[in-house]
């Protein structure tokens, strides 16, 4: 028998002070039984940062085809494309040529290896963005995950802090590739 996903609550408010946008989101959260709690927080951290209209998680680790998080536009057209870990060239190559924008934010300890593999077969895509979490910002998210959580995502200039009712969590992400 199948394993279920573990089901998370967030009522999650952005004040995103450097684009201007500020809102408050009613997530629903479906933690696959193969993702762990980190790897879900810093999907609800990658919608935070680019919240937008059309933005949405995906079924992720269920579908191989699909980003983690995605934004669409009102004729279904990929706007953004969102991708966690460490994802091959080839992903990222048909990331890039079905998006507009494309993301990728590695946040484990062998990110350094990976980008060295990596990063001179990525430097054509103008609409790629890599991002750099350092993995213990990601196992300090971790720790605000709650089945219901309440969490407040704060940034202004460049700062960023996810706020629990319990915690405050600090993010300094680092541009390994910044889009052209």
């Amino acid at each position: 028998m199948a394993l279920r996903a573990t089901i998370y609550k967030a009522d999650l408010q952005i004040a995103d002070m450097d684009r201007h946008v500020y809102a408050d989101h009613a997530l629903t959260i479906a933690l696959h039984p193969s993702e762990t709690v980190e790897r879900m927080m810093v999907r609800v951290l990658a919608y935070a940062l680019h919240a937008e209209d059309g933005i949405a998680f995906t079924r992720g680790l269920s579908e191989v085809d699909e980003p983690d998080v995605w934004a669409k536009n009102l004729a279904g057209e990929i706007t953004l494309w969102i991708d966690l870990g460490q994802p091959d060239e080839a992903r990222i190559r048909r990331a890039c040529s079905r998006a507009d924008r494309v993301v990728v934010i590695c946040y484990a300890s062998s990110c350094d290896v990976w980008w060295k593999q990596i990063a001179s077969k990525l430097t054509r895509f103008a609409n790629l963005t890599v991002l750099q979490l350092p993995a213990a910002t990601a196992q300090a998210l971790a720790t605000l995950a709650e089945r219901s959580m309440r969490l407040q995502c704060l940034v202004q200039d460049g700062e960023i802090w996810v706020n629990s009712e319990s915690a405050s969590v600090p993010v300094k992400l680092a541009t390994l590739q910044p889009a052209a």
